[in-house]
């Protein structure tokens, strides 16, 4: 059995009759659209969609930090007056 990762959820048909109803009533939390009781999708409102992808994109740019700093160890030291 999937784990449901969602409080709400909606079947298909639901999502068919009234999508904008759905978004509203779930106040920005992800509903799981379900097809024959199995999770098929995820719906989220567009303004949690964009912080989810800010966070990702956070979470990216300090991996590349991380791995930055470890090629610090063999960094050459330069004198800005001497270039």
């Amino acid at each position: 059995m999937k784990s449901i990762l969602a409080n709400c959820s909606a079947s298909i048909s639901e999502l068919k009759k009234n999508p904008s109803a759905l978004i509203d009533q779930a106040n920005g939390e992800p509903i799981v659209i379900l097809n024959h009781n199995k999770p098929t999708a995820y719906l989220v409102a567009a303004e949690t969609y964009e912080k989810l992808m800010e966070r990702i994109e956070d979470y990216q740019l300090g991996m590349i930090v991380k791995e930055r700093q470890n090629e610090k160890i063999s960094a050459v030291d330069v004198d800005i007056d001497e270039l």
